[in-house]
């Protein structure tokens, strides 16, 4: 890869994060040079992305703020970092450029030859790895980067190329960075309530769509469609007979992961697969071997009893309900389990969950709460996943689970041959761990 005229020093805090890990690598892979932290490697955890990232040559560091000095050039950071942690006072103090993720990232998306810009609350990590698929198989020297990591990989999802090519991304609405780019190509997947009400989310997708010079929506999803309609900007669907429709194009796809949404997936995948320059008769063979995101609906193993173990992303309410909804039309019982991945997150998502899991559950289906996870700071720590399981019908039956510990003894002690154990959450590191080890303790 060319290097760049001139070799800067970043440094990014969190750099293990889904998010920061990839766009560390990638401004490594274009030759600067990069060092970076994380409270985890500090807690001897992720032990195999620190390697991986030495063997990048990237310095891991302590986070404690000691290897933040002026000649670092750039100081990148996670909207979730707070300002009064000891890197982001050095940093201030030493007169470093601060920027956070989601702006770099936006810098080299607007900067791409095209650039593309994948957004939607729902499904944009396995859209943006089907793109990454479909150019990596394909041979399209495009760069690719998001939040998950292709099933087999580590870290977080980057395909590279050449600078100044193709470069596609996973743009996202969550901390109300959307607004910040301004791509050649946007596509607007879907809209659906999560991390904000419907009229802030609204308005974010309505200003990012506008700042697009070609934006396309996902005609399956109302509201995308209503704000397509409001631009009148092209869309893609899956018809009644599951054929993907794309402006000027028809495409017969297949995927080897569950669900409609899925099949929506694959469509925007397809379509910005071509305006890259994918050929469209490798496009459904392509998809049809795709591996699969890490945790997204991924299969982590089935039992000499047949019972499957399946590892979940969801974190809001579609995507409770699509995933649940995936493992109910391969199962005739389901023992889902979900933890909420914040304080915040959880009181925002509480009345939702009371009215959508009865509708939504069998009879049959067993569900868990798992206890909310902590991520640390001052967030008050007002409530508790007992309170959720309690909201629910006594008739469901509803679990709760202190601990991990506790999920995989409820897990033992209600699968039953044929089940399909889904377990779902955010942000926690150790939930695939926490999948893991619920299949070695039903194998």
């Amino acid at each position: 890869m060319t290097a760049p005229a001139r070799a800067l020093r970043y440094h990014f805090s969190g750099i293990a994060g889904a998010g920061v890990n990839p766009l560390a690598r990638l401004v490594r892979a274009r030759g600067h040079r990069v060092q970076g932290s994380d409270r985890s490697f500090d807690q001897g955890k992720n032990t195999a992305v620190a390697d991986a990232l030495r063997r990048l040559g990237i310095e891991v560091v302590p986070q404690d703020g000691a290897a933040v000095t002026p000649d670092i050039d750039r100081f990148v950071y996670s909207t979730a970092v707070e300002d009064d942690t000891p890197e982001m006072r050095a940093a201030r103090d030493a007169g470093v450029e601060r920027v956070p993720r989601p702006a770099l990232l936006a810098e080299l998306v607007d900067a791409g030859a095209p650039g593309v810009a994948i957004s939607g609350t729902s499904g944009k990590s396995t859209v943006t790895g089907m793109v990454a698929w479909l150019a990596r198989e394909s041979g399209r020297p495009a760069t690719v980067i998001g939040g998950a990591a292709l099933v087999g990989d580590s870290g977080g999802l980057l395909v590279t190329g050449p600078a100044g090519g193709s470069l596609v991304a996973e743009a996202c609405e969550s901390d109300g960075t959307l607004t910040g780019y301004h791509p050649s190509i946007g596509i607007v997947h879907n809209i659906s309530r999560d991390h904000a009400e419907m009229a802030s989310l609204r308005a974010q997708f309505s200003s990012f769509a506008r700042q697009c010079g070609r934006v396309f929506v996902n005609l399956d999803c109302p509201e995308a469609a209503a704000l397509g309609r409001d631009l009148g900007a092209s869309g893609y669907r899956i018809d009644g007979s599951g054929l993907a429709v794309l402006p000027g194009l028809t495409l017969a796809l297949r995927v080897p992961q569950p669900g409609r949404h899925n099949l929506e997936n694959a469509a925007a995948a397809a379509l910005v697969a071509l305006e890259i320059g994918v050929g469209a008769g490798a496009v459904p063979a392509l998809l049809s071997r795709f591996p699969g995101v890490a945790r997204r609906f991924e299969l982590i193993g089935t039992t000499p009893a047949g019972i499957r173990v399946v590892d979940d992303y969801a974190h809001n309410g579609a995507k409770l309900a699509a995933a649940i909804a995936a493992a109910q039309s391969g199962a005739d019982r389901v023992l889902a389990v979900f933890q909420p991945h914040g304080f915040g997150p959880a009181r925002f998502l509480r009345p939702e969950l009371r009215e959508l899991l009865p509708r939504i559950l069998r009879p049959q289906d067993r569900f868990c709460y798992a206890e909310i996870y902590y991520a640390g700071g001052t967030i008050a720590r007002d409530l508790s996943s007992r309170d959720l399981a309690a909201d629910l019908p006594f008739a469901l039956g509803c679990a709760y689970a202190a601990d991990h510990r506790a999920v995989v003894s409820w897990a033992r002690s209600e699968a039953r041959p044929g089940d399909t154990v889904l377990l779902m959450g955010a942000r926690d590191p150790e939930l695939p761990q926490l999948a893991r080890a619920v299949f070695t303790a039903l194998t």
